[in-house]
């Protein structure tokens, strides 16, 4: 929680592209130290990365997997128990809020985990549209690509599919889906614009749960 505190204050006081290059530093530094405490106090036969790299690659996916289902699921629960206390409203509010920046957050890691510049259009979107988190989750797809730009169909989502399991309505993620994929096109390329093509309650489209087009603003 506190590391947490830290960022979203950065992000507060100096902007969230600021808050962001700084917390890529912090964690360089920190994540190291931690590793070491973990190694002396567990007393390990090696180090982390040693013990980790042991597992192989297919547990190694296994873990990220797990992980990534986990960090989706703690996003559910925050927004039932905020439902649960404060209402629909109150809990889409704060929802719509943290996606935003998620979004953006994502967008600019994923950039330096790829080594992409900037300015880098279209074929940045969809690299960084690949290695998101929650690429590990959905099952999602490219279509109607042009020159000019390209649609993210959502083929799979965990969260709808999961409701229509238990017999309820798609959740209408619309105005979440809107600030989300928004914050990340502008988080690739400011020059990027992004629209909702379908998206629950505007459903257009039946072949996916929701779908998104990215174009380059000339």
């Amino acid at each position: 929680m506190h590391y947490g505190l830290w960022l979203a204050e950065a992000a507060h006081q100096f902007g969230p592209e600021a808050a962001c290059r700084m917390e890529s530093k912090v964690g360089e530094a920190y994540l190291p130290l931690l590793m070491r405490r973990i190694e002396r106090a567990l007393k390990l036969p090696g180090t982390v990365e040693e013990q980790l790299a042991g597992l192989g690659r297919e547990r190694l996916e296994a873990l990220a997997d797990a992980l990534s289902v986990s960090w989706l699921a703690a996003d559910g629960v925050w927004f039932r128990t905020v439902e649960d206390e404060r209402g629909m409203h109150d809990a889409k509010r704060v929802n719509d809020t943290c996606w935003s920046r998620l979004g953006y957050y994502e967008a600019l890691r994923a950039k330096e985990a790829l080594h992409l510049g900037e300015g880098g259009g279209l074929a940045a979107a969809r690299a960084c549209l690949e290695a998101r988190l929650v690429a590990r989750i959905n099952k999602f797809d490219f279509v109607d690509e042009t020159p000019e730009g390209f649609t993210l169909r959502m083929v799979e989502c965990r969260v709808q599919s999961a409701r229509a399991r238990q017999g309820l309505p798609p959740y209408p993620c619309v105005s979440g889906g809107t600030v989300e994929f928004t914050a990340f096109a502008a988080g690739v390329d400011p020059r990027l614009k992004m629209a909702c093509v379908s998206c629950p309650p505007q459903t257009t489209r039946d072949d996916c749960a929701c779908a998104w087009r990215f174009t380059l603003a000339e």
